[in-house]
């Protein structure tokens, strides 16, 4: 086992079906409360000694209240929030927030699956680009159609840190890699990019995936990324509608063994620490 393990994707909420109107009726396993009680024990056994908890519903209460969770739990090392970037107020929002030690970065709407267009609004431009004086990194929540135009937003601000999360969510169940893997390998050119591997499970057969399923996927990002680049991410308690804890990070482990032993430990644990500033 590697030295340190750190989750960079994992979730917290009291669910109010309002609040988490994403949590659709198939998914009922989500619709209840998940808190740090019950991720605790899951960590221990995995080996896992610490987290980064990703807001999920887009709003400052939940930035709020995983603060107060984090300042609660000493296993969860800082967290992803919902910051009102393109609010007008935007600028004095983020200078307030960005005070909290815990956190370490943020995450907004960049558009539905097909949405192009939502990333080009000035607005959104704006306030990513108050982030990185800030010291606060920026969460990348794509699906694969929108790997172009994130290219493009990218470029737009070459000194901040972005993290791609669940590896722009590819079409693991259909078995396609094109056109993502060619999109995906293109975001991956720009050096300030890094990239989660968490959250496949989810876009593969939730009943019969294997690792035949993911090594395709994975074999692109590492080739494009590098360990470098990669981090470890769990997508807790999402995952569950695929997969227990315990046999996501034994997935994981899996499909990392090829690596040497600090590659591994690269991504387990020390591309975390660099690009959240942990």
């Amino acid at each position: 086992m590697t030295s340190q393990r750190i989750d960079t994707h994992q979730h917290f909420w009291s669910y109010a079906p309002a609040s988490y109107d994403w949590i659709t009726p198939e998914m009922g396993v989500l619709r209840r409360d998940y808190a740090p009680a019950e991720l605790k024990p899951l960590l221990e056994r995995a080996g896992v000694s610490g987290t980064l908890a990703v807001e999920a519903r887009g709003h400052l209460d939940e930035t709020r209240n995983l603060l107060r969770i984090a300042a609660q739990s000493a296993f969860v090392r800082g967290v992803v929030g919902w910051l009102p970037l393109t609010a007008p107020d935007a600028a004095a929002s983020i200078e307030q927030w960005a005070r909290e030690p815990k956190l370490k970065g943020v995450r907004h709407w960049m558009g539905a699956a097909n949405d192009l267009e939502y990333m080009t609004q000035e607005a959104l431009h704006q306030g990513v680009s108050l982030l990185e004086p800030a010291g606060l990194s920026y969460d990348l929540m794509l699906w694969p159609l929108q790997l172009p135009a994130a290219a493009a937003f990218v470029d737009r601000h070459p000194r901040q840190v972005f993290i791609v999360d669940h590896f722009a969510k590819p079409f693991i169940a259909g078995r396609q890699l094109e056109p993502w893997s060619r999109d995906v390998r293109a975001l991956a050119q720009r050096p300030n990019v890094y990239c989660k591997l968490s959250g496949l499970a989810t876009e593969a057969d939730h009943a019969r995936w294997g690792l035949d399923d993911l090594r395709p996927y994975v074999d692109v990002v590492l080739e494009a990324f590098g360990p470098r680049r990669l981090m470890f991410g769990s997508d807790w308690p999402v995952c569950t509608l695929a997969t227990p804890y315990e046999r996501w990070v034994g997935a994981v482990e899996a499909l990392l063994a090829g690596l040497s032993t600090d590659q591994r430990e690269r991504v387990w644990a020390g591309t975390a620490v660099e690009a959240y500033r942990l």
